[in-house]
């Protein structure tokens, strides 16, 4: 049987060109979602990347407007400069490892430092750190005892008959007293270290303990302008002689465990201290990071420190007078 093609009306002609038509566009449509999409994902991550370098820029955008170069928060801010203390020995100790032996929660110390006029990087400088141990002791004064401050060990036994009398003269306990020659070869709790490009520098060494008349703290040093030879740093200048500080939550996590708890020093708080100057980063305060139910698992703490490389700063000069909050006695 043959079956002649029936002619199609000219509604179902239109009717069936319209369904085709369609069909492309949603086809074209798809592969547009499909291409867009693909472009999306691609901007999204090129974009997460821009969102990840912006809240990284976060601490250096301050206002956000777009156009203008990302500047640290704490861009423009110098570190607070402090004496340079009793205890100072250029020992020429290069290392970033500064444990030896000495017992004590690990201290993982990263710092960065920056010329706080142009807020970049100081590369090359040499960077001291140097304290005493969970015993308040420091290394190369171990006949001194506990660190005491101003040069000497706590006293013991019985006052003295012919005892001053009257209101204390002089720096502060632990401020400055002068320089203290070294009674013995001991360097541990001490080291030198160069920054990167990045003006990163890492330290390993143990959480400080504490003596009487100071707050918990490092001494830190930066040499600039000099030269790294095989024997060490030589040349240059010291731009910066600072301190860096404890929060109390932190320091009180470790009164309870050993070695610290053998300390009986009187410890003084942060806040009664008379070198810290209260102000938090810029007075040389770090940011610590640990796990607050067991802090012996280690600590890790870092600071920018903001320096003006033209300067001379070596901490020989007379101590600042901090003024110690008003729950200070």
């Amino acid at each position: 049987m043959t079956y002649e093609p029936q002619e199609q009306a000219p509604e179902q002609v239109l009717e069936q060109a319209q369904s085709q038509s369609q069909a492309q566009d949603r086809d074209l449509t798809r592969r547009r979602v499909v291409a867009v999409g693909a472009g999306a994902i691609a901007a999204a991550g090129l974009g997460g990347g821009a969102l990840a370098v912006d809240a990284a820029a976060g601490e250096r955008n301050p206002t956000g407007k777009p156009g203008r170069k990302p500047l640290p928060e704490d861009c423009y801010v110098l570190t607070s400069e402090s004496v340079e203390g009793p205890y100072y020995i250029d020992a020429d100790k290069i290392r970033r490892d500064v444990t030896e032996d000495r017992p004590g929660i690990p201290l993982t110390l990263a710092l960065k430092v920056i010329d706080a006029e142009t807020c970049r990087p100081i590369r090359n400088a040499a960077v001291d750190i140097w304290h005493c141990d969970a015993v308040g002791v420091y290394s190369g004064y171990e006949d001194m005892g506990s660190g005491g401050g101003g040069g000497g060990p706590a006293p013991t036994g019985e006052p003295p008959t012919d005892a001053p009398t009257g209101a204390p003269t002089g720096p502060p306990p632990g401020g400055g007293g002068g320089h203290q020659e070294p009674t013995d070869d001991t360097r541990y709790l001490r080291g030198t270290w160069r920054t990167d490009r990045h003006g990163h520098v890492t330290f390993k060494t143990v959480f400080p303990g504490w003596y009487r008349g100071r707050c918990i703290h490092i001494h830190t040093k930066v040499h600039v302008d000099g030269e790294w030879t095989d024997a060490g740093y030589e040349g240059g200048h010291t731009c910066h002689t600072g301190q860096f500080f404890f929060d109390e939550e932190a320091v009180v996590a470790t009164e309870t465990v050993e070695p610290y708890v053998s300390n009986t020093a009187e410890r003084t708080l942060l806040t009664e201290d008379t070198i810290y100057d209260q102000s938090g980063a810029a007075g040389g305060l770090l940011k610590l990071r640990y796990d607050h139910r067991d802090i012996t698992r280690g600590v890790r703490g870092s600071l920018t420190v903001g320096v003006d490389p033209t300067a001379t700063n070596d901490g020989q000069g007379a101590p600042p007078q901090a003024s110690p909050s008003p729950s200070a006695t």
